[in-house]
């Protein structure tokens, strides 16, 4: 599985601004809804909720939000970086600047999991965050995103 797959150009952030986890999370429910055309509100409360679980960020500047919502009809994608890293309570207590949201159908099960599984390895690639983290083009992320080897990424 390619990210390519989970996220498409039009779907990048390359310079979010945002002040606070619960903006940072809002500002992406919004692009998520106009990728997806499911309610704004609707995604903000499913990653909300899974963030009350427990933070979904991973570590090194890196958050993953994730859920699973009904109407959608495939996994979906959304990547922002942040031209300021936020507190988002990650377990290594770095702010985080890089955000890859994952929205998934209610019955996904395990291609959800490997949907997240790719993202967290491709995330961990650290030429590709160097790349990411040195632009504000949307296209050049997406292509630094889609051309991870998951052999490099593993």
């Amino acid at each position: 599985m390619d990210l390519s797959d989970l996220i498409e150009p039009k779907a990048i952030v390359p310079a979010l601004k945002a002040n606070s986890k619960k903006q940072l999370l809002q500002l992406l429910a919004e692009k998520a809804a106009s990728v997806t055309g499911l309610p704004e509100r609707e995604i903000f409360d499913t990653i909300l909720q899974r963030e009350r679980l427990g933070s979904t960020g991973v570590g090194n500047g890196i958050a993953i939000p994730h859920g699973k919502l009904p109407g959608i009809e495939r996994i979906t994608g959304v990547f922002a970086r942040l031209e300021t890293p936020v507190d988002f309570e990650a377990i290594d207590d770095q702010p985080v600047d890089l955000i890859f949201l994952l929205l998934a159908p209610e019955g996904a099960g395990a291609d959800h999991l490997k949907a997240l599984s790719r993202i967290a390895r491709v995330l961990r690639d650290a030429d590709t965050m160097a790349k990411i983290r040195g632009t504000k083009d949307a296209a050049a992320i997406h292509s630094f995103l889609a051309e991870t080897p998951a052999s490099n990424a593993a």
